[in-house]
């Protein structure tokens, strides 16, 4: 009897490894779910990255219409890629809030400077405590947060026209719609 069971216990452990291995086999490896969607931003209030301004950014910012808001750094190489498409949807008038994430003391206005402002405030974020709260594992991210401050959806990874097209825009087109 012991026999037998010494025999069922390794056959029955190896297929419930080869269960798990094949469930895992039909999710993408690409997909990083947030805990935050369908709820409100985890309250924040930041400095302001650009000199000269009094007001950073903060959840209250994040009211009245849907908007992107981007996780970037100067030292990110994936935000250099999205960076000028960036600067092309804040031309067609898409609202986008910066969260300069993890960066030294102004790196980051000095890498707007450099590259161009597509965004309507910017935070400073160098302790990356904020980015801890949206669950950001790195930069560059980017959340649509409806009209009411509530997370909507979250990309990981730079924005092409491509995701443009076929992820993000046509959720907030439909954020838009309902108003």
């Amino acid at each position: 009897m012991i026999r037998r069971l010494l025999f069922f216990v390794p056959v029955v452990a190896l297929a419930v490894l080869a269960g798990l291995l094949w469930l895992g086999l039909g999710r993408d490896p690409e997909a990083l779910p947030s805990t935050l969607i369908d709820r409100p931003l985890p309250a924040f209030e930041l400095a302001p990255v650009r000199t000269g301004e009094d007001h950073g950014l903060a959840t209250t910012d994040f009211t009245g219409r849907p908007m992107l808001l981007n996780v970037f750094a100067s030292w990110c190489v994936g935000c250099r890629v999205e960076h000028p498409f960036l600067m092309e949807l804040a031309g067609r008038g898409v609202v986008i809030q910066g969260l300069d994430w993890k960066d030294p003391p102004g790196a980051g206005a000095a890498w707007l400077a450099e590259h161009g402002d597509p965004y309507a405030r910017v935070g400073d974020d160098p302790d990356g405590r904020t980015g801890i709260d949206l669950g950001v594992s790195g930069a560059p991210e980017t959340f649509i947060v409806d009209a009411r401050g509530r997370v909507r959806h979250r990309h990981v990874g730079p924005i092409t026209p491509e995701v443009w097209e076929t992820e993000l825009r046509p959720i907030l087109q439909r954020l838009e719609a309902e108003g």
